[in-house]
């Protein structure tokens, strides 16, 4: 158990640096990452289906004792996020070989996007604050790279944007752990737990308040988000497809995990619901006033998030494994909308909703694809977005929490309102002239689509297995709040 715990960290790092060496043979190269990419997915299957069965277990690297050295802890929660990631990372990574952007640049892109591969894994599986924050270094330090992959002018200045602010987050986030650690005199995340609720309440509320900033930057909650808008867009659509899929979901997970187990609540916290609420609405706003495609969808990442929040904001069961649930479902179908934009874009040179028109008609099997998640994204019947949102509403009702769930239904119009206006302007109509082959040959235009529709075969399973789905999200959020078991895994060792 002690090295399938840090195999999901220790292959992609390790494929990093052989990428790196075999930069000059780009067939070689590709094999690497992709074998790798294979395998750590397959470790992270095992993993789940080991911790599934044996319940939450919890190592020091080096035989060290969590108190001087690194304990990696694998709950359910976590392995499950990792699973769903890590199916996204390796559909990406196929339909990167087909997409010229990334296909052209795989002398660097590959061992950039094996780094941030490792610091997802690593974000997932820590129990120590300070190697959050070495992951979050290790994912945002490829991040830098890789949204600037191409060097074009327009990507300088929304890059530079993300960057300072992703500066100004790390930062605020390496203060937290100074003086979480002179308070507490730990940053084991299990020891925290219990000496943090030694300290004088002002002072707790004030670092629980610090960590939720830090972590809601990183996850794009209002009125933190604004940086988000401008950055995705202008990377290769399978940057921006990982993106999308993934980093604003480690900050999602980093508020769950530091929430339920820091600091948690025996009732709804308002200050999250307001936050929740807002994020939400502001987003798809911002989404309906957009008239590009790929802007659309990333200001949905924002609006989707607050559904997120929402459910953490109860601190109930139901709440939390809504929130759970709606995280497997959203990584799979947020990354594969940016995948067919990608698409798109390679078809008909833009992403501009009055320059493309009749994709369905061109493309009649990428329309579809469109259709089945942008349907899923709204919340329609019996799409994994709405068995997601429909527990999150439930859970919301059983609280009382009546202003979030018209919150909540009203966005849900807004996003089918805006997917209408995608599917309108895009894929009805006459074909645009001049439409180009998805890719210089037919192999690349194959692992392209192929790699896209297996993602989207991804969210019609998770809708088809919602109710096991849902059952292992429930253990998971009984996990979190009772955290017993958690603590229980550190302090044996």
């Amino acid at each position: 158990m002690r090295v399938l715990i840090a195999l999901p960290i220790l292959i992609p790092m390790t494929a990093s640096a052989i990428t790196l060496l075999t930069m000059r043979t780009g067939r070689l190269q590709r094999a690497v990452s992709i074998g790798a990419s294979a395998a750590t997915l397959a470790a992270s299957v095992a993993l789940l289906v080991r911790i599934e069965a044996e319940g939450v277990t919890a190592v020091g690297v080096g035989g060290w004792a969590p108190d001087v050295g690194i304990a990696l802890v694998a709950d359910l929660f976590a392995c499950l996020l990792l699973v769903v990631s890590h199916i996204a990372i390796f559909s990406v990574l196929v339909y990167s070989v087909g997409h010229p952007r990334t296909r052209d640049s795989g002398t660097v892109f590959h061992p950039l996007y094996l780094a941030m591969t490792a610091g997802v894994s690593l974000a997932f599986l820590t129990g120590d604050l300070f190697n959050l924050f070495v992951a979050f270094e290790i994912l945002l330090t490829a991040s830098y790279a890789l949204l600037t992959l191409g060097g074009r002018r327009e990507q300088i200045r929304p890059a530079m944007t993300y960057i300072v602010i992703s500066l100004v987050a790390s930062l605020l986030f390496i203060t937290a752990i100074g003086l979480i650690y002179a308070a507490t005199g730990t940053v084991n995340l299990a020891k925290l737990a219990v000496e943090l609720e030694q300290l004088p309440g002002d002072v707790r509320t004030a670092l629980g308040l610090l960590l939720l900033v830090v972590f809601g930057t990183k996850a794009a909650v209002f009125p933190l988000f604004f940086w988000l808008p401008d950055s995705y867009p202008t990377a290769p659509s399978p940057v921006s497809a990982v993106f999308a899929g993934l980093l604003t979901k480690v900050g999602v997970y980093a508020i769950i995990r530091s929430q339920t187990l820091l600091f948690p609540r025996d009732e709804p916290w308002w200050l999250l619901s307001i936050v929740a609420g807002t994020t939400m609405f502001i987003g798809v706003l911002g989404a309906v006033a957009q008239q590009d495609m790929k802007r659309i969808l990333s200001f949905h990442i924002v609006s989707q998030i607050g559904y997120m929040i929402m459910g953490v904001a109860l601190f109930s069961v139901a709440g939390v494994a809504a929130a759970i649930f709606y995280l497997m479902h959203h990584i799979p179908v947020k990354t594969s909308l940016f995948l067919l934009e990608g698409i798109v874009e390679q078809t008909a040179g833009s992403s501009r909703l009055d320059r493309v028109s009749g994709i369905a008609r061109s493309r009649p099997v990428v329309a579809a694809l469109f259709m089945i998640v942008a349907m899923s994204l709204a919340g329609i019947p019996p799409l994994s977005g709405f068995i997601g949102k429909f527990a999150l509403l439930q859970a919301s009702v059983e609280d009382d929490q009546w202003i979030i769930v018209v919150v909540a239904l009203v966005v849900s119009i807004l996003t089918l309102f805006s997917m209408t206006k995608i599917w309108n302007a895009v894929f009805w109509g006459q074909p645009s002239t001049g439409l180009a082959p998805l890719a210089s040959n037919v192999d690349s235009h194959r692992s392209m689509l192929a790699a896209t529709a297996g993602l989207v075969m991804l969210t019609l399973a998770i809708a088809a297995g919602a109710g096991p789905l849902y059952d292992l999200s429930e253990r998971a959020a009984t996990d979190l709040l009772i955290r017993g078991p958690y603590l229980d895994a550190i302090f044996s060792l």
